[in-house]
């Protein structure tokens, strides 16, 4: 329900190609770094989203999405479920296109409001395992 396929292909393919990657850091043990990766190796640009605003995989880094200064179309949510709905939140309030959240992190309201102000939106899944099956 939250990952329909074709949302999936969507957003992997036509809704753009900046993503910024909320939770990335340069600490190479975190899922968000290795995910960061294979977006870039499949062509998108990464944008580090950390309260660091650490430059990763030689992306300049942002303290919060407000403080990216050019649009974004991809929000990808790398934080617990807790903190999920606030960052989807202020995705919807920078002009995104779309929010994913990854595997793990669900917030139920967070996608109902997502969704209601017209975005794409998947849930409990993850770019890095979607993106190749789309050969």
């Amino acid at each position: 329900m939250y990952a329909d396929a074709e949302t999936i292909r969507r957003i992997l393919t036509a809704t753009g190609d900046t993503w910024a990657v909320v939770g990335l850091s340069t600490n190479q043990r975190r899922a968000a770094y290795g995910v960061a990766d294979v977006l870039q190796r499949y062509g998108k640009r990464i944008v580090p989203v950390h309260p660091k605003a650490e430059t990763v995989h030689g992306e300049q880094g942002y303290a919060s999405l407000a403080d990216i200064p050019f649009p974004v179309d991809v929000v990808d949510v790398f934080v617990n479920s807790d903190l999920a709905g606030h960052v989807a939140d202020e995705a919807v309030a920078a002009g995104a296109k779309a929010v994913w959240f990854q595997l793990g992190v669900v917030d139920e309201k967070a996608w109902e409001r997502v969704r209601a102000a017209g975005l794409d939106m998947v849930m409990d899944r993850c770019p890095a395992i979607e993106i190749p099956r789309l050969g």
